[in-house]
């Protein structure tokens, strides 16, 4: 997505190791001036980091992580063991060349006017209700996986956002319920996508998405953006009943495209999915389009910037 967006660990405290190792200092890279590599110690894989200006909407000076955390310190225990895998591999460390990209729905496509539409019918409350639904969205999405109780992104959704009014009460009747849901299949790109993936499509690099949405809600997205025939692979959760990070869900991409998993990149719009998809081998771009802070866990993107042109220098140089 999919974030909306962030979700921090599947690890309670007593998990985490005593201290991260610090991450050195970025040095600059020649030709690519607003983007810096970073080696983290004792970890595998390098991180970019892209220092852009990005001007979002108020919702992203949200702290995206408060309610999340919380609910992760109850209901971690278990999750670590069985939906995530140990072990990270990196292009730069396999030196297998990159051959296709699997995209999180939401580097691609903008929900920021899913939003906006909620400050717009609730004044004042609207980014309130926002925060509350985005952050239930996902919190379902995990319960469900770890018990195997699947449901839809889509029936999650409605599900996060008729609880949040609950819990907020504005006054969310049938009718406004339903043209905040339909604000989903009205998403268009953000503004730099549409030349990133020409490059990327002309350097013969194949495309999928990798999403909890469900495959209506990404044709949607495709067709209102105009990138009918862009990707190869439209691969929704619902195919494995597994929302991420469940490791069946990052599988789909190594057999939609027959590659094995150093040659495809997994680009996350949320550092949490970024985690996953490290954890399960993917050479990992997270697109921090909310500048939302790192993770606290043992593990790094090979790339962290806020536009896909981060990808795209990186899709280059593991190329060369």
């Amino acid at each position: 997505m999919d974030d909306l967006f962030g979700l921090a660990s599947f690890v309670s405290d007593d998990c985490l190791p005593e201290s991260i190792p610090a991450v050195e200092q970025p040095v600059r890279v020649a030709g690519n001036p607003s983007c810096n590599f970073r080696r983290a110690p004792g970890r595998s894989g390098l991180l970019q980091q892209c220092h852009k200006d990005v001007s979002l909407h108020r919702l992203s000076q949200m702290n995206p992580i408060l309610d999340r955390r919380e609910f992760l310190r109850l209901t971690a225990g278990a999750v670590a063991g069985t939906m995530l895998q140990a072990g990270t591999v990196s292009a730069s460390s396999t030196g297998v060349r990159v051959e296709a990209i699997a995209f999180d729905a939401f580097p691609i496509f903008d929900p920021r006017p899913v939003f906006a539409l909620a400050e717009e019918m609730f004044p004042g409350k609207g980014a309130d209700l926002a925060q509350a639904w985005r952050t239930r969205q996902f919190e379902y999405t995990w319960l469900r996986t770890v018990a195997g109780r699947y449901a839809d992104f889509w029936q999650v959704s409605e599900d996060a956002l008729v609880f949040a009014a609950r819990m907020l009460k504005p006054d969310l009747d049938a009718q406004r319920r339903e043209r905040l849901m339909n604000a989903y299949l009205k998403l268009k790109t953000w503004p730099d996508v549409p030349q990133a993936l020409r490059t990327l499509k002309a350097a013969g690099i194949r495309l999928a998405f990798l999403s909890n949405f469900t495959r209506q809600m990404l044709v949607a997205g495709i067709n209102n953006s105009g990138l009918e025939g862009v990707f190869e692979h439209l691969l929704s959760t619902d195919e494995v009943k597994q929302f991420k990070p469940a490791p069946r869900a990052y599988q789909m991409a190594v057999d939609a495209f027959g590659l094995k998993r150093e040659a495809i990149i997994f680009t996350a719009f949320a550092g949490w999915d970024a985690a996953g998809a490290k954890w399960f081998g993917f050479p990992t771009v997270w697109v921090n389009r909310l500048n939302a802070p790192p993770e606290m866990l043992p593990v790094t993107p090979d790339v962290m910037c806020n536009e896909l042109s981060g990808l795209v220098s990186f899709v280059t140089s593991s190329r060369h």
